[in-house]
């Protein structure tokens, strides 16, 4: 079987250049195993702020044009609901939040995604002295539901094989590329913090940050809107919620701990008056850089393997920015952006 290009690893990197190669009648063949479980464990959330610091998502403006039509298509292709609109309010921990907040609303930048008018908690529920500032432009995708539709899209059409890939099986020569019975032009390693055991590419800087996150049920609380404060607290389904998330860097495993569990609990209740019951638990390993971008490119000795990885924690808004970086690089010869080109390592 030949096709244009071979695809390893079905995250939101993977699809997002699914998405590519399809929009452009280009062929494909996606080997994924699901051992890599950040995407599918995310809770999916997206904003152009970061709230820790009250600063701009690095080009969030051109993620989110891109972004938003990309989830709309996908809706329409895997015939589902993905995007959900959502409120998002940041809990002021004091009155100097607030300040901050304020003073970074007047940055050109910011304007158009922070609310300068403070939001009264209105929930018995939820202890905020200081009220609410609200995020636009906020959301969540489904990224489970995404993921195992895109998979069965995939399998429809017999666009996917189910094994873990064997490097050693990759035969590389000038023009094309030999994996067992199959043949393609190019390869794109999308393997999240699996590109630490890829022999082509595993000099990259990956950073595995595990989170975890928990889906709680709280009765009575009916907020259809996201807060952040320690933790984020977003509306689920009827009285289920997510929280999350943590940031391990040294436990490299897809394992949910106690520990985990504790922590999240523990922020929640510096907010969350309401008793709650843990419903589910989570965790997985977020390909992390330590620069906070992206690692797309080519590999310097051979010209027909490339990556795409390094999505972080933000992977639902940059997925779309990054593929079509890579996609465009590859066909139409155009530069990537060198703040995500992986020419900024050496091997």
């Amino acid at each position: 079987m030949k096709v244009d290009y071979f695809i390893v690893g079905l995250g939101l990197a993977g699809v997002a250049f699914c998405e590519q190669l399809r929009k452009a009648n280009k062929s494909l063949l996606v080997f994924d195993n699901n051992s890599q479980q950040a995407s599918l464990v995310a809770a999916g959330m997206y904003n152009p702020v970061i709230l820790k610091r009250f600063t701009e998502v690095w080009m969030a403006k051109e993620q989110l044009a891109l972004a938003q039509p990309y989830y709309k298509e996908l809706e329409r292709l895997l015939n589902v609901k993905l995007d959900y609109k959502l409120k998002l309010y940041r809990r002021f921990a004091s009155i100097e939040e607030q300040n901050i907040w304020f003073t970074a609303s007047d940055k050109p930048n910011l304007e158009p995604y922070l609310s300068t008018t403070l939001v009264p908690n209105k929930s018995p529920q939820i202890d905020a002295p200081y009220n609410l500032g609200e995020v636009f432009e906020a959301g969540r995708v489904d990224t489970t539901v995404l993921i195992s539709n895109y998979r069965t899209y995939l399998k429809s059409h017999s666009q996917i094989v189910t094994d873990g890939f064997q490097y050693e099986a990759l035969q590389i020569e000038a023009e094309t590329l030999q994996y067992k019975n199959h043949e393609a032009n190019h390869i794109v390693f999308c393997e999240g913090f699996g590109l630490k055991q890829n022999p082509f590419f595993n000099y990259l800087p990956v950073n595995g940050t595990k989170g975890e996150v928990l889906t709680i049920n709280v009765p009575g609380l009916k907020i259809d809107y996201a807060i952040k404060s320690s933790v984020f607290i977003m509306p689920n389904s009827d009285e289920d919620y997510y929280v999350g998330a943590t940031y391990s860097r040294f436990d490299k495993t897809n394992n949910p701990t106690e520990d985990g569990k504790a922590e999240l609990s523990s922020k929640l209740k510096t907010f969350l008056k309401a008793p709650f019951e843990v419903v589910s638990h989570k965790a997985g390993v977020r390909p992390t850089v330590n620069d906070r971008r992206p690692l797309v490119g080519t590999h310097a000795s051979h010209k027909n393997l490339h990556v795409l990885n390094g999505l972080g924690s933000r992977g639902v808004m940059i997925s779309p920015y990054a593929a079509k970086q890579l996609f465009n690089f590859i066909e139409n010869k155009q530069p990537l952006n060198p703040e995500i080109a992986i020419g900024r390592y050496t091997i």
